[in-house]
């Protein structure tokens, strides 16, 4: 729930001049290994459920890596689009992504990699689909940038199978922000905020967030890729690093039923010439809105809202996600999660709250999203309402929505029916609309497989209820 904005640095990673070889015009990846003492590389990439993929590759072979030897059987990897027969996925690392993480195992680094079969980029693959979506917004002359706030919960799983906070003195009904539950996970937290400044990423707050166990670490925004990558290794930093002081960290939507879900918040900003394009130029852009935006700002958040329900099958991917955003209070009572596609000014409780003039938060995506396809898929959005020229209409008021604003989907085969139904974010993968279509059919898959499932709930209510 951090609101603070704050400008980007130069990433530590990068190599300084004195670090680089004589030659630096043929730097390759085993000299950026070797210069940061690197001996081992994960090189990495995502499915499109987010699920983290690599291998473990000596510095040694890292002219093999880049040079595209490393192949992975792509069926095996998990969503990405392939059959068992497919020829393999190639990784092809980018050197910009070169992510040193001694923190982790001395002499480790994270590479993150583009997928590619025979030759050419992988249209499914999570970073290529973004890679795709800004390169349509350079066509354009404009480039994203991108801040994403990153929330979990800390829980042990008990004999039982239940799961349980992992500090168990965090037990408040309302802990947000309690200077206590921050202070018993110091040594977690000061290690988390050290690795985000050690690779140059720019960590500013640490909090606890609303619900027993959940957190919250934030870093500076970037452009849109080099953000997306950020996440996915700040994911795995969290998972690794929690795990050796014997916690789990979760991205789970909805952990616990009676607590406030984990969200994923973008806050997003197109920019020119590295000129910022959502500030307004005085009362002829803005219109009596009384946010300060551009016209072409105000478009952007008309094509979000249009698109919202379809949007929601890549902000919350998962069963689970729809608990979250369709639970009614929780214990804190307040679920910070939006019901209805609406914008309004510093108000947390729209799908976009538009902070300042400078920037929209899009509120609507939990801890499920695979950053690539989230931002992607909001970019293309977006985009569509500029080309389009759509206006949202005067902001809602504090709490508020407009009577005809969409309602957000009350389950994942809700949203994927929205996606179905919506051909401007069903062909936003790639530019495909088969890729949309192939993602929409395992999400319905993923919706019936827990819909198949008795539950205990079920038990309860009907065992002897007829």
């Amino acid at each position: 729930m951090t609101s603070v904005a704050t400008p980007e640095v130069p990433s530590a990673s990068a190599l300084s001049d004195a670090a680089l070889p004589a030659d630096a015009g043929q730097i390759s990846l085993a000299d950026i290994a070797r210069a940061h003492d690197v001996r081992f590389l994960l090189a990495t990439f995502v499915d499109m459920t987010g699920k983290p993929c690599a291998k473990l590759v000596p510095v040694e072979a890292a002219d093999e890596l880049e040079a595209g030897a490393m192949g992975f059987a792509g069926y095996a990897a998990g969503l990405i689009g392939q059959k068992p027969q497919d020829a393999d996925l190639i990784a092809v690392p980018d050197l910009a992504s070169f992510t040193p993480v001694p923190f982790i195992k001395e002499g480790l680094a994270i590479i993150h990699c583009d997928p590619h079969v025979n030759g050419r980029p992988w249209p499914y693959a999570p970073r290529v689909i973004l890679k795709n979506a800004l390169a349509r917004l350079a066509a354009q002359g404009m480039q994203a940038k991108v801040g994403a706030e990153v929330e979990y919960f800390l829980v042990n799983t008990n004999d039982d199978g239940t799961l349980s906070t992992a500090d168990a003195r965090d037990d408040s009904p309302r802990p947000c922000y309690d200077a206590r539950g921050v202070t018993r996970m110091y040594d977690h937290l000061t290690s988390i905020s050290e690795a985000m400044n050690a690779l140059g990423w720019g960590n500013y707050a640490n909090d606890h967030e609303d619900a027993a166990g959940q957190f919250e670490q934030n870093f500076n925004y970037a452009d849109a890729l080099t953000t997306a990558d950020r996440v996915i290794s700040l994911r795995y930093i969290l998972n690794i690093l929690a795990e050796q002081r014997g916690m789990t960290a979760t991205f789970m939507p909805k952990p616990f039923t009676d607590r406030t879900g984990t969200g994923l918040h973008f806050h997003l900003s197109l920019w020119s010439g590295g000129e910022p394009l959502f500030p307004g130029d005085g009362e002829a852009d803005d219109a009596g809105r009384g946010l300060g935006l551009s016209g072409l700002a105000y478009s952007f958040i008309g094509g979000i809202l249009d698109h919202a329900p379809a949007l929601q099958a890549f902000l919350a991917p998962t069963v689970n996600s729809y608990k979250r955003s369709g639970a009614t209070t929780s214990s804190s009572g307040a679920t910070w999660s939006p019901r209805k596609a609406s914008f309004g000014g510093n108000d947390r409780t729209h799908m976009i709250r538009v902070p300042d003039n400078k920037r929209i938060e899009l509120r609507s995506g939990d801890g499920s999203a695979n950053p690539y396809l989230a931002i992607a898929t909001a970019v293309a959005a977006g985009l569509d309402g500029v080309e389009k020229s759509l206006d949202p209409g005067r902001p809602s008021g504090p709490g508020e929505s407009k009577p005809d604003a969409h309602l957000l989907p009350a389950t994942l085969l809700h949203a994927v029916e929205a996606l179905r139904k919506d051909p401007v974010i069903l062909a936003s993968l790639s530019g495909d609309a088969e890729i949309g279509a192939y993602y929409a059919d395992a999400k319905e898959e993923e919706f019936l497989s827990w819909h198949n499932q008795v539950s205990d709930w079920e038990i309860r209510t009907y065992l002897t209820s007829i």
